[in-house]
């Protein structure tokens, strides 16, 4: 097996069929409805990951092209974050200035801990270091984005009598959304904390792994565990911040006035 966490042959190819394919009959078995989903997502991860591998071979050599490669994140987590919290496709009228809006919170969340890690020198200004931490920053922004958006459509839609009597009591606008949804979009933040809380003792995420893969002690691989874990609590509490405003103000989601 040697560096590598899994061996990259024929028997991967079967086993990933049969995991999709479990996942695909689960989902249909279970009445969820879920099973084409499964498939396609599992088909597109697939070829998505297959091409990324091949173009990071030569992005990685340059920080420039880091550079536009973390844009391009940026740009897809953008998107896919306006669509889950409007519920609205990309075609519809107005997707500027929801793409616009929902760039705030992913930007606002992952750029200053980008920024922070990079200025201090505790991840080294390589395309190969910058890549990958920009990247799980950025889809923790996203993830954190999403999830909150849409908890806080689902509450202002169900709860809109509410907003509109404190709107008569004369509360503002974005004080009456707030009211009814800042303790559920909080939430969304209960992922990143419980795995913070539970690492090591439940589960030994990705970056532990492969710092001890990669030759790396076992403090160095804690380190920069902690690192990633603790740089992910700070961009989704400032992307769940970003998006509670930016749904309060009306600018991804219409709300009474």
């Amino acid at each position: 097996m040697g560096s590598s966490v899994v061996d990259v042959d024929v028997r991967l190819a079967v086993v990933l069929v049969l995991l999709t394919g479990l996942a695909a009959a689960a989902g249909r078995a279970s009445g969820l409805g879920e099973d084409r989903t499964v498939v396609v997502a599992a088909v597109r991860a697939t070829v998505q990951l297959a091409v990324v591998s091949s173009v990071l071979l030569l992005v990685v050599r340059s920080l420039w092209l880091s550079a536009g490669f973390v844009l391009l994140m940026v740009s897809v987590a953008t998107a896919t974050a306006a669509g889950r919290t409007t519920g609205l496709p990309l075609r519809s009228p107005g997707a500027g200035r929801r793409l616009l809006a929902t760039a705030l919170p992913v930007v606002g969340g992952a750029a200053p801990v980008v920024a922070l890690v990079l200025a201090s020198g505790t991840v080294p200004l390589r395309g190969e270091a910058v890549i990958p931490v920009a990247g799980i920053l950025v889809g923790g922004a996203m993830t954190a984005t999403s999830l909150a958006g849409r908890r806080l459509r689902d509450e202002v839609g169900q709860r809109r009598g509410e907003v509109e009597a404190a709107l008569s009591l004369g509360l503002l606008p974005r004080d009456a959304v707030l009211l009814v949804g800042r303790p559920v979009a909080g939430t969304a933040l209960l992922p990143p904390l419980d795995q913070t809380r539970t690492v090591g003792l439940v589960t030994l995420p990705g970056a532990f792994v492969g710092v001890l893969l990669g030759g790396g002690s076992p403090l160095e691989a804690g380190a920069a565990q902690l690192l990633v874990l603790v740089g992910l609590l700070a961009t989704e509490v400032l992307a769940v911040w970003g998006v509670t405003e930016m749904v309060a103000r009306g600018r991804l989601l219409p709300v009474p006035r």
